[in-house]
């Protein structure tokens, strides 16, 4: 079962070493995401991860990597049990989702990449069939993982968009309050244009989450847009009682 859901931006970023110099707009989304992946981990030492990718895929928790490709060889892998040398291709999601786990020493983490433009019918189907995966009885805790617009103000990645701020205001408030149809109204082809690669993973939660039958709440939310870009954090509790 879903024992907890942590909500966490991508960004390379949040590994201090591959950060020129003591940035405190990259310690801030850093320290955010680091406290978050402890509550998930207090929830469950073992962890299932959702992003995005152009393609699909699996990772379990046999595998290792390096963060070589952007710019530092920093090791990680998906279990504390290391058995494999590092792949120096893996995705970005699947290394921040390794160096998570490391960071709240958890036991493992295995990563379900869904393609990035999957439409939201797919997403409503892979994140029953994530929910299905995850009805044992054992408690796993759900990482999500992805980043907001990357078109903020000056400081874009992409062209400025004045569409952005609206976006990702609508995601802050949907991650605060565990809102899941809000979730569902995400606008596909809107995100895409606003390079928000997130948008589909959180799709696949709202619907795995909608799936489990429980109702859920929002215990802590923050959004960072430090470098143009919308890094949303969150943590979402079963309602018990």
């Amino acid at each position: 079962m879903i024992s907890c859901v942590a909500v966490l931006p991508q960004p390379p970023l949040v590994v201090p070493e591959l950060v020129g110099g003591d940035d405190p707009r990259a310690a801030a989304v850093r320290a955010a995401c680091v406290e978050a992946a402890k509550a998930l981990a207090d929830s469950s030492r073992h962890w299932l991860a959702v992003g995005a990718h152009p393609a699909a895929a699996r990772f379990d928790a046999g595998v290792s990597g390096t963060f070589r490709g952007f710019g530092v060889d920093v090791p990680v892998s998906l279990s504390r049990v290391n058995p494999t040398a590092p792949d120096p291709e893996l995705p970005l999601p699947v290394l921040v989702a390794a160096w998570l786990r490391g960071q709240a020493d958890a036991e493992d983490v295995g990563v379900r990449l869904v393609a990035a433009d999957s439409d939201p019918a797919r997403c409503a189907h892979d994140g029953a069939a994530l929910a299905g995966e995850l009805a044992g009885p054992d408690p796993v805790g759900l990482l999500v993982l992805g980043d907001g617009s990357h078109r903020h103000g000056d400081h874009a990645v992409g062209r400025p968009d004045e569409r952005a701020a609206d976006f990702d205001a609508a995601v802050s408030r949907a991650l605060a309050a565990a809102d899941l149809d809000a979730l569902d109204r995400l606008d596909a082809r809107l995100a895409t244009e606003l390079g928000a690669v997130g948008r589909a993973p959180w799709q696949v939660l709202a619907a795995a989450v909608r799936a489990d039958g429980r109702r859920w709440r929002g215990t802590r939310s923050r959004t960072f847009v430090p470098f143009g870009v919308a890094y949303h954090v969150a943590v979402w509790a079963p309602v018990t009682g």
